[in-house]
């Protein structure tokens, strides 16, 4: 048989207050109540705790020991309790989450402000990664959210749709599309291209779309892996670059101009990405929450 909480709570209660009556009103129990718990732990323990005389409850040497003992013990539980009680409100706890760098570096950054705003005791580990590094990473438990585009079914992923984008033609200074409205792709085909890498869901639709029209592209001018270096190449003069708008319209560059990409429309899906079958956690709850919130329409 060991110490129940409630014995403890009833000997630091005693133990500080000195008093029978004043320990029991503290602890909303009657006197032969605490009594009881009190005669109980000193059968437990085999100790003698309190001196008990006209003036009160005395604490014995062992007993004022004994009660800063299960003092320290009892502040150390209320504190993980109150940190699980948090943890389950979504006020505390550690997400992390996989994500595009376009996203990452655009739309992410003010869903993380009010976040926090909101939610000050979260904590948001971002990982960077391309799409397929983003599903990969969700299904291996490394992080508890992905937001990624050009998933494919698979059971063991839910994948809920955040917001669409359109791929743009970013163009280097007094290029002639500036006098356009629109890009239609066929036009792109006699010039120097920036694009992305090609392991990157951006160059995979832009490939897609160059198949669909029958369109050959020549090998591309300069190919970057991330999206600032490629607004830089088409700062410097190298060629037009082929990103999505989400990326551009923040203005990552503000001198250069873009257009959209026609004859097709590229469009790509922005989805969020979780375990199939797996709760998330309170903190993760919040962050998914905060990031449909903000899905247009």
């Amino acid at each position: 048989m060991s110490v129940t909480l409630r014995q403890m709570r009833a000997v630091v209660a005693v133990a500080r207050s000195g008093s029978l009556g004043r320990a029991a009103a503290l602890l909303h129990l009657s006197q032969p109540a605490l009594t009881v718990q009190l005669r109980e732990a000193e059968a437990t323990l085999g100790l003698r705790l309190f001196d008990r005389g006209a003036r009160g409850a005395e604490p014995t040497a062992a007993g004022r020991g004994i009660a800063e003992a299960f003092a320290r013990v009892l502040e150390d539980l209320d504190a993980v309790l109150a940190g699980a009680r948090d943890t389950a409100a979504g006020r505390s706890g550690l997400v992390r989450l996989a994500v595009l760098p376009s996203v990452g570096a655009t739309v992410l950054p003010p869903v993380l402000a009010a976040l926090r705003a909101t939610y000050p005791g979260i904590r948001v580990v971002v990982r960077d990664a391309v799409a397929r590094g983003v599903v990969a990473l969700v299904k291996a438990g490394t992080v508890e959210l992905g937001i990624g585009t050009e998933i494919e079914q698979d059971p063991d992923v839910e994948v809920t749709p955040l917001f669409e984008d359109r791929m743009v033609a970013v163009l280097p200074a007094g290029h002639r599309f500036e006098a356009w409205r629109e890009v239609p792709l066929p036009a792109l085909a006699g010039e120097a291209l920036v694009l992305m890498d090609p392991e990157s869901s951006v160059r995979a639709l832009f490939d897609r779309a160059c198949r669909q029209v029958g369109m050959v592209v020549a090998q591309p001018a300069c190919e970057a892996t991330y999206m600032s270096t490629a607004v830089a190449l088409v700062q410097a003069g190298l060629g037009v670059g082929v990103l999505p708008s989400s990326a551009v319209d923040l203005r990552i560059s503000p001198v250069l101009q873009t257009r959209p990409v026609t004859e097709p429309e590229i469009r790509r899906s922005i989805s969020l990405v979780r375990r199939a079958g797996r709760s998330l956690s309170p903190a993760a709850e919040a962050l998914a929450g905060s990031l449909l919130a903000r899905r247009p329409g």
